[in-house]
């Protein structure tokens, strides 16, 4: 199967740099790697909230890494976007009590809500639909991350609610 390359506009700014510059302070000069993480997260926060190829080529180069090395942790986490995301990203639970407490099933139906599929953004940029790992909040399943926020005790009507809210610009996602 080919996968689709995204060009992606590479903009490491003054201030970028700085923050970067601030991480690795927190480790030993010869351990750049270990500000992996974190300078991923400042890097994709900068670049509308995704990584190309050419972005992960830079933040290994900056860190005297391989290029793999880099790949390898944005493929594992779910909070690294490979491709453009929507403005709105619904990322549900998968995991086994949100599954046993409707998440499949609510997904399918945001989905058919939003007329895209699951891992597809709408054609408007405004909404993203993914299904992710353990959130770390079982005892309110089924729940989804929007933002920096949790979702909990999902049903239809809350889909609905989150879905026109996100509509009428009312939902902070910081």
């Amino acid at each position: 199967m080919e996968r689709l390359h995204i060009q992606q506009q590479i903009n490491i700014t003054p201030a970028l740099t700085d923050r970067i510059n601030e991480l690795l302070s927190h480790y030993p000069a010869d351990k750049k790697k270990s500000a992996l993480l974190p300078v991923l997260h400042e890097v994709q926060d900068a670049h509308d909230n995704w990584l190309s190829i050419e972005l992960m080529d830079k933040v290994a180069e900056i860190l005297e890494i391989k290029p793999i090395e880099v790949y390898e942790v944005v493929s594992f986490y779910s909070m690294f976007n490979q491709k453009p995301i929507g403005k709105y990203m619904f990322e549900f639970c998968l995991t086994s009590p949100c599954c046993l407490n409707g998440a499949e099933d609510l997904i399918d139906y945001t989905c058919d809500k939003l007329g895209i599929q699951k891992g597809q953004t709408t054609p408007d940029g405004h909404f993203t639909v993914k299904g992710v790992e353990c959130l770390g909040a079982c005892g309110y399943a089924p729940m989804m991350q929007l933002g920096d926020f949790y979702k909990e005790h999902l049903n239809k009507e809350k889909i609905d609610q989150l879905i026109a809210d996100c509509k009428d610009n009312k939902i902070n996602l910081h």
